[in-house]
């Protein structure tokens, strides 16, 4: 593990968990629109939102971890000379699941803190 910090690829541990974020940003706010629970929160404590979260977050990113998958590999050859499919098949997602969740959770919560408050029907 650490000598792909410092090896060729190096700069993919910055890259992919950046993409992460961004993804994980974008489907927070959608969330927030949509006035759905935030990611995690939603996760662990409403099992309606469960499937709704899991499936959407895997359309989101799926492409992102196969690179992630294929990138890791691509490094282990490089550096070690030979391939390890289960460190990559571990490592890639972990490298996007945590950063996309968080940054989900996140700005589902400061979009609806950015939400102006709902007025009451019929005052002006």
């Amino acid at each position: 593990m650490l000598a792909r910090l410092t090896g060729p690829g190096k700069f993919r541990f910055i890259l992919q968990p950046a993409m992460a974020i961004i993804i994980g940003v974008r489907q927070g706010v959608k969330d927030a629109h949509a006035n759905l629970p935030p990611f995690l929160w939603g996760l662990v404590f409403h099992a309606l939102y469960r499937r709704h979260a899991l499936r959407t977050a895997f359309a989101g990113v799926r492409d992102l971890i196969a690179i992630a998958i294929l990138l890791d590999m691509i490094s282990q050859a490089l550096i070690f000379r030979e391939v390890h499919p289960g460190a990559a098949v571990l490592l890639g997602p972990v490298l996007i699941a945590v950063p996309y969740s968080v940054a989900r959770s996140l700005a589902n919560r400061i979009a609806r803190l950015r939400r102006p408050p709902a007025t009451a029907a019929g005052s002006v």
